[in-house]
């Protein structure tokens, strides 16, 4: 039997420049606290809502949801009909804890990003939100935050640099490398 051989493939140069050096970390803080100033503004919102967050919670993710199921008909639907399943026996059943996921999940990572800490899994998660929404048939401004965020996500070594991941990733590591703190 032969051995197989591992093959590094190199970063291109501009994969580097715009993922990987800190010299670009300035673009990266402008897009981040764009991003996250839009998320948390969103979740505020809905965080001073009844209909979101309190005695009445779950109403707006219903009339949401209601609106999404509506767009499942027509030659070429907005959404899906495995979606549409998803809304039906996952989703509306469980509106309340939707509406508390959904108004938390957008403050918590509007001030990640804009704090600048754990910005990839901020801006994962982020993508997860966005992408429910758009498969629920919204667009808005979806897609350009959804394609802002897939950025961070790429960039996450350098996103947070100038801001609190510049502290807090030597502490804590990566899963593939511990840091001050958790030591392998």
């Amino acid at each position: 039997m032969s051995e197989t051989k591992s093959v590094q493939i190199p970063e291109p140069a501009i994969s580097k420049l715009f993922f990987a050096d800190t010299r670009l970390s300035w673009l990266w803080l402008l897009i981040r606290v764009y991003v996250g100033y839009e998320w948390l503004i969103a979740g505020w919102g809905k965080f001073n809502n009844p209909v979101w967050v309190g005695s009445k919670a779950g109403v707006a993710v219903t009339g949401f949801l209601n609106g999404a199921l509506a767009k499942t008909s027509g030659a070429h639907p907005d959404v899906s009909g495995w979606y549409a399943g998803f809304i039906q026996s996952v989703a509306l059943p469980n509106a309340s804890l939707i509406s508390y996921l959904v108004t938390y999940g957008e403050i918590l990572v509007g001030v990640a990003l804009i704090l600048g800490i754990f910005t990839g899994i901020a801006a994962f998660f982020g993508t997860f939100m966005n992408l429910n929404f758009l498969f629920a048939g919204t667009v808005s401004t979806n897609p350009f935050l959804l394609l802002l965020q897939l950025f961070l996500i790429l960039a996450w070594r350098t996103a947070g640099y100038i801001g609190l991941d510049r502290y807090v990733l030597p502490l804590l590591g990566t899963p593939w490398q511990g840091g001050k703190i958790f030591k392998r």
